[in-house]
């Protein structure tokens, strides 16, 4: 997959018609916004496409659309009145059965350059998760340039980002697709070394080709979460009644074996902070112990790293260039098993290197601690940049014209 993308800087948009992708995927109570990061993540490349005089069009999906229901409740309404706000100017949201129908066309006719218009939930139409022909024929239809913008759904290919851009001339990426494409896709295919990986979350299964693909590319693979109690079993270590998939045993031997003849060094916890029964609720006070890895009782559950593991995982980063970090270390919603999570995070907000962090809960972790600002990088997209570290080629990426 060639990341050498043409981006809006690339092209001049002045009186065309440009349908802009954006991730407004944002999460809504009774109708209200409760996080609205998304949306300001997105005003770079809005703010851009209006200045150069652009018609701009914008749409996102917005959760799962099953029912008739959920389109009572999905409706990106409240996306378009807050982005107006935000912009201090108006957004237009168009409503419109058929996502673009009649009262859509209309609209974007109407249109004068630096105008900008929302499209209702692009899953309201049924093709759009299955990149349906008709919807994408409907969408270029009502545009002369397509933009990119939406990383979170990059690794699927729907109509509204990858449909549409095969059906128009000028498909490009934003800013903030363009910052994922700089910061994930080079880390992995071309770092500043030493190049330093943590890997977390509780599945093995869920990491198996980025734990593959990171060996080859990195010099350092650090693991940890519930998925190093399996790597531990493998080394023969008793690991009590800890998280382990005992299908993946002879993997992770393999990954073992593979990291040692290519010269990686594999860093695998050396200390467990363990608990007898899992807290109910997760966040209630929970009684620990701490043993080194090769002594873990039978009877008890490793639910974090302990210190041991923090200095050595922590003195990896201090000699890195580049990091990128992907899952919690332990059961991070519970205060008292976050603190290898906590003690990772700081070790990144410390040092110097480029630090990436790959989405989901550890993008999470680190926004709750106050440390996300210290970050070179926070990927907006858990389930995308888990395959650009897989290595796979990201279909809304790809759809985008070359350099």
């Amino acid at each position: 997959m060639s990341l050498n993308k043409k981006s809006i800087d690339d092209i001049n948009v002045k009186g065309l018609r440009v349908l802009c992708r954006c991730d407004f995927n944002v999460p809504l109570k009774e109708g209200k916004i409760t996080d609205e990061n998304r949306l300001v993540a997105a005003l770079p490349t809005i703010k851009k496409l209006i200045a150069d005089g652009g018609k701009v069009i914008l749409c996102s999906h917005l959760g799962k659309v099953k029912t008739e229901e959920d389109k009572q409740t999905k409706t990106l309404a409240p996306v378009a009145a807050r982005l107006t706000e935000l912009l201090g100017q108006e957004v237009k949201f168009v409503v419109d059965p058929e996502v673009v129908g009649e009262n859509v066309r209309a609209a974007v006719a109407a249109m004068n350059d630096g105008d900008v218009i929302l499209l209702e939930n692009t899953r309201f139409r049924p093709e759009e998760t299955k990149n349906g022909e008709a919807f994408s024929k409907d969408l270029a239809s009502i545009c002369d340039v397509f933009v990119n913008d939406a990383f979170g759904t990059a690794h699927r290919a729907h109509c509204s980002n990858v449909g549409v851009a095969q059906l128009v001339d000028t498909a490009v990426v934003g800013y903030l697709m363009q910052k994922e494409i700089d910061f994930l896709g080079n880390a992995v295919e071309n770092p500043v070394r030493p190049f330093v990986a943590i890997l977390g979350g509780a599945k093995v299964a869920d990491k198996l080709n980025v734990i593959n693909n990171l060996l080859e590319k990195c010099d350092t693979l650090i693991i940890g979460g519930g998925m190093a109690y399996t790597f531990l079993k493998a080394k023969g270590y008793e690991i009590g009644i800890s998280l382990v998939d005992d299908t993946k045993i002879d993997y992770c031997k393999e990954m073992m074996a593979k990291a040692e003849k290519l010269g990686k060094k594999l860093l695998l916890p050396v200390d467990a902070v363990t608990i007898k029964d899992f807290p109910n609720p997760i966040d209630a006070p929970v009684e620990v112990e701490t043993y080194d890895a090769d002594k873990m009782p039978a009877d008890r559950e490793g639910c974090d790293i302990g210190p041991k593991t923090q200095t050595l995982f922590a003195d990896a980063v201090k000699t890195a260039k580049t990091v990128v970090w992907n899952g919690p270390m332990g059961v991070f919603e519970n205060p008292t098993l976050a603190a290898g999570t906590i003690a990772v995070a700081k070790a990144l907000a410390d040092t110097d290197a480029t630090t990436i962090i790959g989405g989901g809960d550890s993008a999470a972790a680190v926004n709750q601690l106050g440390f996300g600002d210290k970050m070179s990088h926070i990927s907006t997209g858990g389930g995308a940049s888990l395959e650009f570290l897989e290595g796979k080629e990201l279909p809304g990426v790809a759809a985008a014209n070359d350099k």
